[in-house]
């Protein structure tokens, strides 16, 4: 049972959105943050994102079950009834803003808040079974760790968390919509309106190029404005990696649209971005996290 309520929170995601959190507090503090408010602000931040996911799973059961890559999840499996996890996401996130509340700050609860509805109610009851675009904008939930980080460290905002901020706002639809592209059909018979399930294969990878060089050269402004030379050469670098591959993905699907090469063209495997996705995210914070200690 214990097992089944922690997965209802999506526990792996919740490491990504962790990943981001860490090294903005560090880059906020020119070097390591306060003990206790990173501890506060990791459990606050999970607390909130399992809130979010646990109350995602509410909503989404009923496609959740006719999904073959989540029909594992507890409620859709009905080891959680419906009304435990609303009543369990929901906890959380009271728990989550309040811890935010007595231990940091104003503006750090209101941000969270703020995170946990978007998702909720923006992305999960607006957008999600209603637009193409709903992972483009419903993403925006998953940027607000940045925001928060910072606003813990020095009580406000400025330039460089609004650019981690797009960052990761750019990313996620190259993050997302390989996936989708695998799971096509999963969406397409759950009725989610997915871009890859709405567009040709050919559309969703020229947007995932767009993306991809929005998100390159997006990083590269936290150079000038709050970083070293260290960061901007490999976040140059890893960029150039991560384009790399979309251009490859870009290159597969239409060489497989105009006909060239017939039964012999290699297959989009669009799981290869997905998966280097995760590894260029990860690697650009952790070199914002060394830069701010050196």
């Amino acid at each position: 049972m214990v097992r089944a309520y922690v997965a209802l929170t999506k526990p792996r995601i919740i490491e990504l959105l962790l990943v981001t959190t860490v090294p903005t507090m560090m880059l906020a503090a020119d070097g390591l943050p306060p003990v206790h408010l990173l501890v506060v602000t990791l459990v606050g931040g999970s607390l909130a994102a399992g809130s979010a996911n646990s109350l995602n799973c509410y909503l989404d059961r009923d496609i959740d079950q006719v999904m073959r890559r989540t029909a594992h999840r507890p409620l859709a499996r009905h080891t959680v009834s419906p009304r435990g996890a609303l009543v369990f996401g929901s906890v959380l996130g009271v728990v989550a803003v309040s811890l935010m509340l007595v231990a940091t700050n104003v503006l750090a609860a209101v941000l969270t808040a703020v995170a946990i509805l978007f998702y909720v109610c923006v992305y999960t009851l607006g957008l999600k079974r209603r637009t193409s675009q709903n992972i483009v904008w419903g993403g925006a939930a998953g940027c607000m760790p940045v925001l928060i980080a910072w606003s813990v460290v020095t009580g406000g905002l400025d330039w460089p968390p609004v650019v981690l901020f797009f960052v990761v706002f750019f990313w996620t639809p190259i993050h997302y919509w390989p996936l989708a592209m695998r799971f096509r059909e999963d969406y397409a018979r759950a009725g989610v309106p997915m871009l890859p399930v709405v567009a040709p294969q050919l559309t969703v990878v020229r947007q995932i190029l767009w993306y991809g060089w929005a998100t390159v050269l997006t990083s590269l402004l936290l150079w000038p404005l709050a970083t070293s030379w260290l960061y901007g050469l490999c976040a140059a670098v890893f960029g150039g990696w991560f384009l790399a591959e979309a251009h490859r993905l870009y290159g597969r699907v239409r060489q497989a649209a105009n006909g060239d090469g017939g039964a012999d063209a290699p297959p989009p495997r669009p799981m290869r971005l997905f998966h280097l996705s995760n590894s260029y995210l990860a690697l650009l914070f952790v070199v914002i996290a060394v830069d701010a200690l050196l």
